[in-house]
C-alpha cells in the first residue's frame, strides 16, 4: 500500500504552491472587501448600502462553483478577455467570501458599546478619527476568530479549481494520482487531507497570534485568559 507513497507526496506538494497562492491571494481580496463592504452597509447613504447590500446577497446566495464558471467561462465571452485561471480563482474566493465577511465586519463593528461613541463624539472627534481610533481596533478582537473560520473554509474552496484545471492540491490528486492508482485512493486522498489539516493549522496560529495583539492593543485580555478570570471571579 505504501509502495509509492513517496510519489504520492511529491506529486501533490506539486499543487502546494498553488494552493497556497489561491489561498494567500483570496485572503487578501476577501478582506479588503469584507471591511469596504461591511462599513458601506453602515453608511450613512441609502444608496450605498444598498449597492452594498446586492453584492453581499447575490455573492453569498449564488453557487460558488457556478460563480467560478461565470468567471471563467461566461465573462471573457462577454468582454473578450480571457483571465487566467488562477486569477479567475482568486477572484471568485476573494468576491464570495467578501461578502460573508462584509456581515463579521458590519456585526463587530455594531456591537462596539454606545458609550464609546458617544464618548467619541464627546472629544469632538470626527467619524473618520471614531473609526480608525476608537471603534474598529476593538471591533477587530472580536472579528479575528469569525474570520479565522472564514480563512479556513477560503483555503478548503481552493479545491474547486479543479474545475478550471488550476494544477493544486486536489487536480493533482484526482487528475494525476488517481486516474493512474485507483486501488490506492484512499492512500492519495489521506494524503490531501493531512495538508489540507497542516495549512488550517497554520492559519488558525497566525489568526490566534493576530488576536492575542489586536487585544493587547485595546487593553483586553484574549478570549480563553477572560472566560478563565471571569469564572473566577464568580
Amino acid at each position: 500500500m505504501f509502495d509509492h507513497f513517496g510519489l504520492f507526496v511529491s506529486t501533490i506538494a506539486n499543487g502546494l504552491l498553488l494552493t497556497v497562492e489561491a489561498t494567500v491571494g483570496g485572503i487578501l481580496v476577501a478582506s479588503v472587501l469584507s471591511f469596504l463592504a461591511g462599513l458601506a452597509m453602515l453608511s450613512r447613504f441609502a444608496w450605498l448600502r444598498a449597492i452594498t447590500r446586492i453584492y453581499v446577497e447575490v455573492w453569498r446566495g449564488t453557487s460558488e462553483v457556478v460563480q467560478l464558471f461565470w468567471i471563467y467561462f461566461a465573462l471573457p465571452v462577454l468582454t473578450g478577455f480571457q483571465i487566467l485561471p488562477l486569477w479567475s480563482g482568486i477572484l471568485v474566493l476573494g468576491l464570495n467570501f467578501g461578502a460573508y465577511g462584509a456581515e463579521i465586519v458590519r456585526g463587530a463593528v455594531q456591537s462596539v458599546p454606545r458609550e464609546q461613541r458617544e464618548g467619541c463624539i464627546a472629544l469632538n472627534f470626527t467619524p473618520a478619527q471614531r473609526m480608525r481610533r476608537v471603534i474598529l481596533p476593538q471591533a477587530l478582537v472580536d472579528m479575528v476568530p469569525p474570520f479565522t473560520n472564514l480563512f479556513i473554509q477560503l483555503l478548503k474552496g481552493t479545491a474547486l479549481l479543479t474545475f478550471i484545471t488550476v494544477p493544486e492540491m486536489t487536480y493533482q490528486a484526482s487528475q494525476v494520482l488517481v486516474t493512474r492508482f485507483t486501488g490506492q485512493a484512499a492512500l492519495i486522498w489521506t494524503i490531501v487531507l493531512v495538508f489540507y489539516l497542516v495549512l488550517s493549522i497554520l492559519i488558525t496560529s497566525g489568526m490566534k497570534v493576530l488576536e492575542r495583539r489586536a487585544a493587547a492593543r485595546v487593553g483586553r485580555a484574549p478570549a480563553r485568559r477572560r472566560a478563565v478570570l471571569s469564572g473566577a471571579g464568580t
